[in-house]
């Protein structure tokens, strides 16, 4: 494999299929995923094979197949509703009938090691809608669910609709109830939210997403993939074409790299740390880069820490509540430089 060098050797204890629709490939193409990986990587223990997967796509002679042939243990569906309104409205293949049918289905061929995905703030959700979502897929007791707020995408055809005034825009102060009733709700349940936009039944926490949130390097395949060493960032190009052609006739992987300095490697550790439970440890600061710095965040964290968007937990900084619903704001104004 041409990226192989790239971890230096590290062993591999995560997978994750996705960025797509890998449920497109067969079981039998994946298991062929399987086999470049093992040969071109140690492996000596792994923890999670994650597939994302779209509802329209499952069905059991399906997933028998990636039980039986593949070492995939661990299914993302792309759910984003369990309400047709919704879905029509993002514009998804599926319908609510079909979300709840591949749950299920998952489950009857052994796959009990599930995540789903959920959008709130989509125009017209009322808090009472959202709650009854919510409700639907705890009560089918998925042990791990991402729940997002809606974005629209510039060139999106959603995008192009809210400007021609076909469809309504998005209201923060709706995304924000939303939000709030995601945390009463499943904490009802006994979900834990590990990371702003993650919850988890206790032991059901995402290993290979947590491992990216703690600065564990990575490597990513495929057109407009990430890796990162600690060190550095790559990212592969996005044209599949181009991606494909550069591999057959050049032998070499097409991507632009950076080498990441103290400072960058600093801002990304606050970036993705600050968005778990676990904080941004001043102390690992102080380990890693040095004490200079720790007191530059904590000069910048001290106006946070007056609203109660942000707490100080022993020697770690932590979001509030109120904090989450600013945590890309908060974190741009720890930066250092």
């Amino acid at each position: 494999m041409l990226a192989k060098d790239y971890l230096h050797g590290a062993s591999i204890e995560t997978v994750y299929l996705g960025g797509g629709t890998p449920s497109l490939l067969s079981p039998q193409e994946i298991q062929s995923i399987w086999h470049a990986i093992t040969e071109n990587f140690p492996v000596t223990q792994l923890l999670e094979f994650t597939m994302e997967t779209n509802p329209d796509d499952l069905n059991s002679e399906y997933l028998a197949l990636l039980r039986e042939l593949t070492p995939v243990n661990r299914l993302s569906i792309g759910i984003q509703s369990f309400r047709d309104e919704d879905l029509q409205y993002m514009n998804r293949a599926h319908n609510a009938e079909q979300a709840i049918k591949c749950i299920q289905l998952a489950r009857e061929s052994g796959f009990d090691n599930l995540t789903v995905d959920l959008i709130y703030g989509i125009p017209g959700l009322s808090n009472e809608a959202w709650r009854e979502n919510l409700e639907r897929v705890l009560q089918l007791q998925v042990p791990h669910v991402s729940a997002y707020a809606l974005t629209v995408e510039e060139g999106t055809a959603l995008s192009y609709a809210i400007r021609k005034g076909k469809q309504s825009n998005i209201n923060d102060a709706d995304a924000a109830a939303h939000f709030n009733i995601l945390l009463d709700l499943t904490a009802s349940y006994g979900y834990l939210p590990y990371e702003i936009s993650n919850l988890a039944l206790p032991g059901h926490e995402a290993v290979h997403n947590t491992n990216y949130w703690k600065g564990v390097p990575y490597l990513g395949i495929g057109p407009s993939a990430h890796s990162y060493n600690g060190h550095s960032r790559r990212w592969n190009v996005a044209n599949n074409m181009q991606y494909i052609h550069t591999i057959l006739q050049l032998d070499r992987i097409p991507y632009e790299e950076e080498q990441l300095t103290v400072t960058q490697q600093i801002n990304e550790y606050i970036m993705t740390s600050l968005r778990t439970i676990w904080g941004c440890d001043l102390q690992y600061i102080h380990t890693q880069w040095g004490e200079v710095y720790v007191h530059k965040i904590m000069n910048a964290a001290s106006s946070y820490m007056k609203q109660q968007w942000l707490r100080k937990e022993q020697e770690k900084i932590v979001l509030t509540r109120s904090g989450k619903l600013f945590a890309d704001a908060i974190a741009a104004e720890l930066f250092v430089d």
